[in-house]
């Protein structure tokens, strides 16, 4: 899903004189009191929701993990917060309702991907605060900037309006979900029930904090998020009826059949020989980019620092050595086919000569929008049938369709005027490459405009050592208290 930011002193001073005009100065500069007063308390918040490890994946952290996000919530100020329960992992609904004229929906994700901590510098769930060249001082653990450090610091912007006795200009409506890291599979659970859709469609707009900024403090707003689909390929003795049923030695495949062979065979079909082309028989295909898109990608491209890109990605060459703009065109257009990962056999230290019984290839594909997440899964499906791996056992664990909204909607036009405010003019972008289920409030019944929004940088999704940036210094990218700060001016700015 998933960046970026710094505050100084001048900055932190021209918070007020760029303060939204409908409201005092001095109500924000009181505000800004607050979330300087608070700050270690905040972070200790972080640090501590950090160590609070749930993992969909691995049935890690529940149900302590939606509880401690319910709570969370009613600390923040939400008179109500309950856990929802689902077939999966539970849900949170919370409301609060400050009497304002307007009402905002929050998505909040509590769960965070795996780890192994022997890859990392630091623990991963007793948070450090490490120095960080170019940036200062950050915060470094599993769910840093995915999500926990942008949602806890919009939670620090409720307890900094309210400890300085002013009212939220908004009523705020938030659903949480602890299975995004696999795929949302009942988020339709938790926002179909009649209570939650009922108080949605109040909302004007849904948004997931997050920490915007690039590390020269540019601002994206992404207008979407491409559809995932998470799945599991499995080739086994067993089911196909050909090679063992439990792994054997490994002399033996001059005379029985390799499931893992097998599988590799298949997942060759999937693709062309180089990997970056779909060749899954009748795959859905995306919609064209618009003239729109196109032209928003290419004011971005121009923006971003191609090199800084390649540096943080750790890649020397974009796919076909193709030209910058021309990458991040096809980083927006294409579907993908991912392999994750992929299990087989002995996979411990030396070798183990076996012939293994079974082998698991688990993908993530990407849909662009123009695309349904169910079409792509049974073309999927009848491509290796036809193809003559039937069976070839295809698990969808979770996935979702594109999701898009309008640069008009008061959500977006929002976003782009409080960074304005700051004196960022921040560029549309089409949609994220990554994915979130936003399709669940813009899609029937619900119908809404959604998004991301927040100032602030960390990077290190799903890898190791990711980190959240807390106390800046660089003058081009928000700390932890000038990400705090863009929230309170958001909530402002959407109660116009």
């Amino acid at each position: 899903m998933n960046t970026h930011r710094f505050i100084t002193a001048l900055v932190a001073s021209a918070i007020v004189l760029t303060a939204p005009s409908f409201t005092r100065a001095d109500d924000l500069a009181d505000i800004k009191t607050q979330i300087a007063q608070r700050h270690d308390e905040a972070v200790k918040r972080l640090h501590d929701w950090i160590a609070q490890v749930s993992i969909a994946a691995e049935d890690r952290g529940y149900p302590a993990g939606p509880e401690y996000m319910a709570q969370l919530a009613r600390d923040a100020g939400f008179q109500k917060a309950e856990v929802v329960p689902t077939e999966g992992k539970p849900g949170v609904f919370a409301t609060l309702d400050a009497g304002a004229a307007k009402t905002v929906g929050l998505y909040f994700m509590y769960d965070v991907k795996q780890f192994d901590p022997k890859e990392w510098t630091s623990s991963p769930t007793d948070a450090q605060i490490v120095d960080k060249e170019g940036f200062g001082k950050v915060i470094v653990g599993r769910g840093a900037v995915n999500q926990k450090g942008p949602e806890s610091a919009f939670l620090a912007a409720l307890h900094a309006i309210k400890g300085a006795g002013k009212k939220l200009p908004v009523n705020l409506v938030l659903v949480a979900e602890g299975e995004e890291e696999i795929g949302s599979p009942h988020i339709g659970t938790i926002v179909r029930k009649p209570e939650v859709e009922a108080a949605l469609k109040k909302c004007l707009g849904v948004f997931m904090p997050s920490a915007a900024q690039d590390p020269d403090g540019n601002v994206t707003v992404s207008l979407g998020a491409k559809g995932v689909i998470e799945c599991q390929l499995i080739s086994s003795g067993e089911k196909w009826g050909r090679g063992p049923a439990k792994d054997i030695h490994s002399s033996l495949k001059a005379m029985v059949d390799s499931p893992v062979w097998r599988l590799v065979h298949a997942l060759n079909t999937l693709v062309s020989p180089d990997g970056n082309d779909i060749t899954i028989e009748n795959y859905p295909k995306p919609r064209p980019l618009t003239a729109a898109e196109k032209k928003m990608i290419a004011d971005v491209s121009k923006q971003r620092n191609e090199a800084e890109m390649k540096k943080q990605f750790g890649v020397q060459h974009w796919i076909n050595d193709l030209p910058f703009e021309q990458a991040e065109e096809r980083l927006e257009s294409q579907p993908t086919v991912n392999i994750e990962g992929l299990v087989a056999g002995y996979t411990g230290p030396g070798g183990k000569t076996v012939l293994p019984h079974r082998a698991e290839a688990k993908l993530d594909l990407r849909l662009a929008p123009g695309m349904h997440a169910q079409d792509a899964f049974a073309a999927l499906k009848a491509h290796l049938a036809k193809h003559g791996f039937g069976d070839i056992e295809v698990n969808m664990s979770g996935g979702y369709d594109p999701t898009t909204s309008s640069p008009d909607s008061p959500l977006i036009k929002a976003q782009v005027a409080t960074y304005k405010a700051r004196g960022i003019d921040a560029l549309l972008w089409p949609w994220n490459a990554g994915s979130y289920p936003g399709y669940i409030f813009t899609n029937p019944p619900v119908s809404l405009a959604a998004g991301h929004f927040g100032l602030g940088f960390g990077t290190g999704a799903h890898a190791p050592d990711e980190y959240y940036v807390i106390e800046s210094t660089n003058p081009k990218v928000q700390g932890y208290d000038g990400a705090v700060m863009s929230f309170v001016e958001y909530l402002y700015e959407l109660a116009k």
